[in-house]
């Protein structure tokens, strides 16, 4: 009882907290950087799997493919025979263009290290 009535008092003390920056690019680009903004790295995460087979929205088609998203089941139908299922796309991920070598290449090109 009294996690939850500490957990109250600081989100109502939320409330009370004077914002500094307003929603508007003039205030937002008068916040200072961080000190470590300019020597930042990029990184690149790639999704790449099973999913991209279909070449259709994300990495979250399954999900939303079976609670039958109107988009997915449209696309499925169009596109898939009937009954058609996901297990089915794993034979056709073959990453028959996958270069590691040119991918490095393009990212370093990118900036990221």
């Amino acid at each position: 009882m009294k996690s939850l009535a500490a957990f109250a008092v600081i989100l109502i003390s939320f409330l009370f907290v004077e914002c500094k920056y307003t929603p508007d690019w003039k205030s937002l680009d008068s916040r200072p950087l961080p000190s470590w903004y300019d020597e930042v790295k990029v990184g690149i995460f790639i999704h790449w799997g099973v999913f991209s087979v279909p070449a259709f929205e994300s990495e979250w088609f399954w999900k939303d493919w079976l609670s039958n998203g109107t988009m997915f089941v449209d696309f499925m139908d169009k596109n898939f025979k009937p009954n058609f299922t996901y297990q089915e796309f794993a034979p056709q991920f073959t990453a028959e263009f996958y270069d590691p070598d040119e991918w490095a290449k393009i990212f370093e090109a990118s900036g990221a290290k």
